[in-house]
């Protein structure tokens, strides 16, 4: 069986990065890994997604609609945009964080009684759709780790913890230090223990995930 994980974000968020860090750690723990990248816009902070498939029975690098087992969103709003892939009741780990896209900044001035979209109008509509949704405040988390761009490795941290990511930590850990530049490689691993625990405090509640050592 392959695991299925449909990344999403907007250009600049890191999700090449952290696409590289899983192919590698996979590699490392000799697991079979292909990934399709839809860069789209990315030079301009627009819609970036990743199919990634792992596992023996991965084959073709693109996921077919609906069998996502992973939504794993780096922006909110993203979520929406490709909830179509994700399998009926899968897992959605998704980022407090809204980068509000110019088209909607426009409404607001020209229909007076238009609001931004908000988390919790993200979180009501994939409730439609699955029940196992963990926001994570990625930023925060980053900003503890001391870099505030290590908001990638947060979920990377978080989708370490899932029982069914069955990539070795110390694999990751390495693929990390390999990856990242030396001066943040603290900042880096400190993020990813972050996002393990965070995920242990929120969507270990819903899915199955490996024990805290």
């Amino acid at each position: 069986m392959s695991l299925n994980i449909f990344i999403c974000g907007v250009g600049g968020q890191g999700l090449v990065l952290l696409t590289t860090v899983i192919g590698n750690a996979c590699a490392k723990s000799g697991i079979k890994v292909v990934t399709g990248e839809m860069y789209g816009l990315s030079q301009r902070s627009g819609a970036v997604s990743v199919h990634l498939r792992i596992g023996k029975d991965a084959f073709s690098p693109l996921i077919p609609y609906g069998e996502a087992d992973i939504l794993l969103s780096l922006e909110a709003i993203e979520t929406l945009r490709y909830l179509e892939y994700l399998k009926k009741d899968g897992i959605v780990l998704m980022n407090k964080r809204i980068m509000h896209p110019p088209i909607e900044t426009s409404k607001l001035i020209t229909e007076k009684d238009s609001k931004y979209v908000t988390v919790e109008d993200i979180v009501y509509k994939l409730k439609e759709w699955t029940q196992n949704i963990a926001v994570v405040d990625a930023l925060t988390l980053a900003k503890e780790s001391g870099n505030a761009r290590t908001e990638n490795t947060v979920f990377l941290g978080c989708l370490s913890a899932l029982d069914a990511f069955k990539v070795k930590e110390k694999d990751i850990r390495e693929s990390i230090s390999e990856a990242v530049p030396k001066k943040t490689i603290e900042q880096n691993l400190k993020a990813f223990d972050l996002g393990k625990q965070s995920a242990h405090g929120s969507l270990c509640t819903l899915v199955p995930c490996r024990p805290l050592p």
